[in-house]
């Protein structure tokens, strides 16, 4: 069986950055969301590498063994797209296809969308490219949502973190493995005098496809670093807006694929389905979207062999 290596690499934004990778061949980036990890391509780096590429998924910046700076400006999305697209050349590529869940997927989207040069295929799972609206992002939260908004609720410095770090084992279980409550709109809400994690009902099993030990490593790897710096994603959605207004009404050009979970909350997201109906509009190459059914958020973890079916016909195609 396919085994699966760590070690350190500087990426040419200057970051040093723990990976994880598998098998040799053309490069494939896989950048994972909040709040995970390199572990959640588990799955995909050992499929990727039998079909002939070179997987590598690091830890992005402010997670696990990478870590990062205390500053939370230094979360804004150019910072992450340097550090993604740092690692080509880092690796002795000229290219790469990128892949990326959650927060993950911006960066990919944003990738390409910055240097299809250095960008030969874009994969984009669970959240879709978006289209830059002419206001701020909070401020078009705040008007859709209200201030319960958990994306606003994140804004707050030293509370969220605070209560995602009392229990790291409680925090997972929730969020990966209880269901999502859904507030009048459709969105996650946090309740008033609430936390994020009151969102989440707390699972008296685990899914299938999440057992005891994954919830472990998940815990032991925010143990020591904590959410803080992964928090400053979202800290960043204005200063993000701000510095990519260069590329206002810019298109995603290379060949693309997006893959989502019938189930997905933030597929079902109000905002999320206005990048839904502009796809080609925004990625004219896109080549398919891939609708996994009876299937949530944590899109290659839930389903890993159809993911990975997905991503391996995607990459004989390019």
């Amino acid at each position: 069986m396919t085994e699966i290596s760590h070690r350190y690499v500087e990426s040419a934004s200057g970051l040093r950055m723990h990976v994880a990778e598998a098998g040799t061949g053309p490069l494939v980036l896989l950048l994972h969301g909040f709040p995970e990890s390199w572990y959640s391509w588990r799955h995909q780096l050992t499929a990727l590498a039998e079909a002939g590429y070179h997987a590598v998924a690091p830890d992005q910046r402010g997670y696990g063994r990478t870590g990062g700076p205390d500053e939370v400006e230094a979360y804004a999305i150019p910072y992450l797209v340097g550090d993604a697209l740092g690692l080509i050349p880092a690796l002795g590529e000229e290219r790469a296809v990128v892949v990326g869940h959650d927060w993950g997927a911006p960066v990919a989207w944003t990738s390409a969308l910055f240097r299809p040069d250095l960008v030969r295929g874009v994969v984009g799972l669970s959240v879709p490219p978006a289209p830059r609206n002419p206001a701020l992002p909070t401020a078009v939260l705040r008007h859709l949502f209200g201030e319960a908004y958990y994306m606003l609720y994140f804004q707050q410095l030293g509370v969220p973190e605070a209560e995602l770090q009392r229990d790291l084992r409680t925090t997972f279980r929730k969020v990966l493995g209880g269901r999502t409550e859904l507030g009048s709109q459709g969105v996650p809400l946090v309740p008033e005098g609430g936390g994020f994690l009151d969102i989440f009902e707390s699972p008296e099993r685990l899914p299938g496809w999440l057992t005891e030990g994954d919830l472990d490593f998940y815990a032991a790897e925010f143990e020591q670093n904590g959410f803080a710096r992964p928090l400053n994603w979202y800290r960043n959605l204005d200063r993000s807006w701000g510095l990519t207004a260069a590329w206002q009404g810019a298109r995603i050009l290379p060949p693309a694929l997006l893959v989502a979970g019938e189930r997905d909350v933030v597929v079902a997201n109000p905002a999320t389905r206005e990048g839904l109906g502009r796809l080609t509009e925004l990625a004219p190459n896109l080549r398919e979207t891939v609708w996994l059914p009876d299937t949530g958020h944590w899109t290659q973890q839930e389903r890993p062999k159809e993911v990975n079916e997905a991503l391996i016909d995607f990459l004989a195609g390019l």
